[in-house]
C-alpha cells in the first residue's frame, strides 16, 4: 500500500492535526489549499484550487493511496448569504476532486461533511454537505470509489483559525471582557477537540471497517452554550460579563443535529385529461406528418 496522502484543506483547522497524526503515523503528506499555515510548514504544500481540475490532477497522483477533502466553504453564517459561492466550492469542487479521483483509482475517499447535514438549520451550507454526500455515494455505486464521509461537529482546539468557535471566543473575552452571544445559550453542544477528531478521522483509512460508511464525529460530554460562557468566566476570576442577545440563531440547531423530515408530495391529476391511448395516437400522427 502507498504511504502518500493528499490532504486538500489540510493547512485548515482541522486539516492542520489530521496531517500532524498522519505523519506520525508514518505517511507522506502533501497539503493541496490555497496558502500554506504556520501549523503545517513542515509538510510538502502544493497551492491548489479545487476548482481547477488540471491542478488537480497534478496533485492527486497514482501513486497516491487515500485524498482527504477538507477544502471549500466553511462559514456557515455567511453561507445563508452566498448560495452560488457556497454550491460551487462544496458540490462542484467536491465533484472535480472526485473525479480526479477515479481518473488515478484512489483506494480511499475521505470527506469533510458537517453535523449540519442531518439537519434542516443549516441553510445553504448543510445543503451543499448533503448533497456531496450523496453524490461521493453515488461514485461510490458508479465508479467503485471507496469512500468514508465524516460529519464533523463542535471541533475546538489552541489554534488561532478563523472557524475555530471556542478559541475565538475565549480570545474575544480576555480582550473584551465580555461575551456577546446570538441567543439564549440553552443550546446544546458535544464539543471534541481537534486533536481526537484527527485520531479518528486517520484511523478511517487503516480498517475496512469504516469504509463506505458514514460517521458523525463529536464529544461524549453535552453542555449548554451558558456553561461553556460561565466556565471561561470562573476560570478569568469572574471578570467577564456574559450578555445574551436571544436572536440571530435561527441557522444553528438548538439541542440536536439530527432533524426527522418526512417529505411527501401531493399528485395532482388534471381533469379533464388526455387519455393514454389518444396521446399515443398524436405521437403517431405527428411522426407521420414529419416522415420520420
Amino acid at each position: 500500500m502507498s504511504k502518500k496522502i493528499v490532504v486538500l484543506g489540510g493547512a485548515g483547522f482541522l486539516g492542520s492535526y489530521i496531517c500532524e497524526n498522519l505523519a506520525k503515523r508514518g505517511y507522506e503528506v502533501v497539503i493541496g489549499d490555497l496558502e500554506n499555515s504556520s501549523y503545517t510548514e513542515k509538510f510538502e504544500f502544493v497551492k491548489t484550487d479545487i476548482m481547477d481540475t488540471a491542478g488537480l490532477e497534478k496533485l492527486i497522483t497514482k501513486d497516491v493511496y487515500a485524498v482527504y477533502n477538507l477544502a471549500g466553504y466553511a462559514n456557515l453564517d455567511n453561507a445563508v448569504h452566498e448560495p452560488f459561492q457556497v454550491f460551487n466550492l462544496n458540490v462542484m469542487g467536491n465533484l472535480n476532486i472526485l473525479n480526479t479521483c477515479v481518473k488515478n483509482k484512489i483506494q480511499h475517499f475521505v470527506y469533510a461533511s458537517s453535523a449540519y447535514a442531518m439537519n434542516d438549520k443549516g441553510s445553504f451550507y448543510g445543503i451543499s454537505k448533503l448533497s456531496s454526500e450523496k453524490v461521493i455515494k453515488e461514485f461510490h455505486k458508479r465508479y467503485g470509489l471507496n469512500y468514508t464521509i465524516l460529519r464533523y461537529g463542535s471541533v475546538y482546539s489552541e489554534r488561532a483559525y478563523e472557524n475555530n468557535y471556542i478559541y475565538n471566543l475565549v480570545k474575544k473575552a480576555l480582550k473584551n471582557g465580555s461575551i456577546e452571544h446570538l441567543g439564549d445559550g440553552e443550546e446544546i453542544r458535544e464539543y471534541i477537540h481537534a486533536a481526537d477528531v484527527a485520531k479518528l478521522s486517520v484511523d478511517m483509512i487503516e480498517k475496512e471497517e469504516f469504509k463506505n460508511e458514514i460517521f458523525i464525529l463529536t464529544g461524549v460530554q453535552s453542555m449548554k452554550r451558558k456553561e461553556v460562557f460561565d466556565m471561561i468566566n470562573e476560570i478569568t476570576g469572574g471578570k467577564v460579563k456574559i450578555n445574551f442577545k436571544k436572536e440571530g440563531y435561527e441557522h444553528h440547531y438548538k439541542i440536536t443535529p439530527y432533524t426527522f423530515q418526512p417529505e411527501s408530495s401531493k399528485k395532482l391529476v388534471a381533469n379533464p385529461f388526455i387519455d393514454m391511448g389518444q396521446g399515443i395516437l398524436e405521437c403517431m400522427k405527428a411522426i407521420e406528418n414529419t416522415h420520420e
